[in-house]
C-alpha cells in the first residue's frame, strides 16, 4: 500500500509541472495590462514600466517562469499584485471557506443521493422510481444562481423570525467567540504573531466547524452549520442528482447478479442483501463520481460564493483573472491541481477497501 501511494505521488509530479507550465502560459495570453488593471486606466507608460519592473514582468517569459518555478520549489507561492500580500496569507484566508462548502455540499449530496438511488433501484419501474428520478432530473437541471437566490429569499426573508430562518449569506460573524485551537491548547499565546504559527494549523483553525470541535465550542459549531446549510444545498443539488442516478444504475445492475439470488436463497433479509451485498459492490462508480465532484467543488463554486457572499477560492480566482493578478491565478490553480491528485489517490484507496479483488500492488 505504501509503495502504491509513493508511486502515485511520484507520477503526479510531471502532471503538476505540466499544469504549472500551461497555467503560466495561458494567464499571460489574457488580454489586458496588469498595471492598468491594478492602477487604473490613467496610469502613464512611465508608471507602468516602473510597476512591471518592480513585480518582475519586464523579464523574458522564460526567465519569469524559472524564477516562479524556483519560488515554488522553495515553498514560496509569491505575492499578490493586487493585494500586495503573500499568496500563502491569501490562501489561508480563502481556502477554508471553500473546503467547508465543498465538504458540506458533498455530505448533503451523499446522504440524500445514495439512499434515493437505492430506493429507486429497488422499486425499479414503479411510481417511486419515476418520482425519484424526476426529482433527480429537476435537480441536475436547476440553475445554481436561481436556486441559491430562491433559498436565500425564502429562508432569509420570508421565514425571518421563525424557527426555520437561516442566514441568507455571509459567514460566522467575527464577533462570535472563536478561539483558534492552537491557542486553546496552549501551543502558543494569543499574542503570538500569526506568521509564527505553522500554515497547516492556521488553515485548520480557519475551518470553523473543525476548530469548534477541537475547542469543544458547540455554540460556534451550531452557528457555523446554520451559515453553511443554504450554500451547501445550493451547490450540492447537482452532485446529489448525479449521485442518485449513478447509484440507481449501479445497484440495479448488481441486483440481477447470481450472488444476490444466492443471498436471497439463503434466507437473508432484503435490507442485508441490498445494503451489505449489493451496495458495497455497486459503490465503485459512485465513489468515482463523488471524488470528481468533490474535486470540482474544491476548485471553487463561483456562483454560490457570489450569491452568499463567501470569499472562497472560486470568487478569488475570478477576481484575480479580471485584475490580471497572474501570481494568484497560478497559485490557486496549483492548489486545485494538488487537491485533485490527493482526492484521486483517496478514491483509489477506497477502491481497494470496497473491492478486495483489486490489488494495488
Amino acid at each position: 500500500m505504501l509503495r502504491f501511494i509513493v508511486r502515485r505521488l511520484i507520477s503526479a509530479v510531471p502532471v503538476i509541472l505540466g499544469i504549472l507550465i500551461i497555467t503560466f502560459s495561458m494567464v499571460r495570453l489574457i488580454p489586458g495590462d496588469p498595471c492598468r488593471a491594478v492602477l487604473g486606466e490613467r496610469a502613464t507608460d512611465e508608471i507602468c514600466d516602473a510597476y512591471l519592473a518592480r513585480i518582475g514582468l519586464d523579464q523574458p517569459l522564460l526567465t519569469q517562469f524559472f524564477i516562479y518555478f524556483g519560488q515554488i520549489v522553495r515553498g514560496d507561492l509569491g505575492t499578490s499584485f493586487r493585494f500586495g500580500i503573500p499568496i500563502s496569507e491569501l490562501l489561508i484566508s480563502r481556502l477554508p471557506q471553500t473546503v467547508e462548502l465543498a465538504v458540506g455540499a458533498v455530505l448533503f449530496a451523499v446522504i440524500v443521493g445514495i439512499p434515493l438511488g437505492i430506493i429507486s433501484a429497488y422499486y425499479h419501474n414503479s411510481a417511486v422510481d419515476v418520482g425519484t428520478m424526476l426529482l433527480a432530473n429537476v435537480g441536475v437541471s436547476m440553475p445554481v444562481f436561481w436556486l441559491g437566490a430562491m433559498l436565500a429569499l425564502v429562508f432569509g426573508v420570508y421565514l425571518r423570525g421563525t424557527p426555520f430562518a437561516l442566514p441568507p449569506g455571509g459567514a460566522v460573524s467575527s464577533t462570535f467567540p472563536q478561539e483558534p485551537f492552537y491557542v486553546a491548547w496552549g501551543l502558543v499565546s494569543a499574542n503570538t504573531a500569526p506568521t509564527a504559527v505553522n500554515a497547516f494549523f492556521r488553515i485548520v483553525s480557519e475551518l470553523t466547524i473543525l476548530n469548534g470541535l477541537l475547542t469543544l465550542n458547540f455554540a460556534l459549531i451550531g452557528e457555523a452549520v446554520r451559515y453553511l446549510i443554504l450554500p451547501s444545498i445550493t451547490v450540492g443539488t447537482i452532485p446529489l442528482a448525479i449521485i442518485a442516478r449513478m447509484t440507481r444504475s449501479a445497484v440495479l445492475e448488481v441486483l440481477h447478479l447470481d450472488y444476490i439470488r444466492t443471498a436471497r436463497a439463503k434466507g437473508l433479509g432484503e435490507s442485508v442483501v441490498v445494503l451489505s451485498h449489493a451496495l458495497r459492490n455497486a459503490l465503485l462508480p459512485v465513489v468515482t463520481v463523488i471524488g470528481l465532484n468533490f474535486g470540482l467543488l474544491i476548485s471553487g463554486a463561483v456562483l454560490t460564493e457570489t450569491i452568499f457572499g463567501l470569499s472562497g477560492i472560486g470568487k478569488t480566482l475570478v477576481d484575480a483573472i479580471e485584475a490580471r493578478d497572474y501570481v494568484v491565478v497560478q497559485a490557486f490553480t496549483l492548489v486545485t491541481a494538488v487537491a485533485f491528485v490527493l482526492i484521486n489517490l483517496a478514491v483509489d484507496l477506497l477502491y481497494a477497501y470496497l473491492d478486495p479483488r483489486i490489488r494495488l500492488e
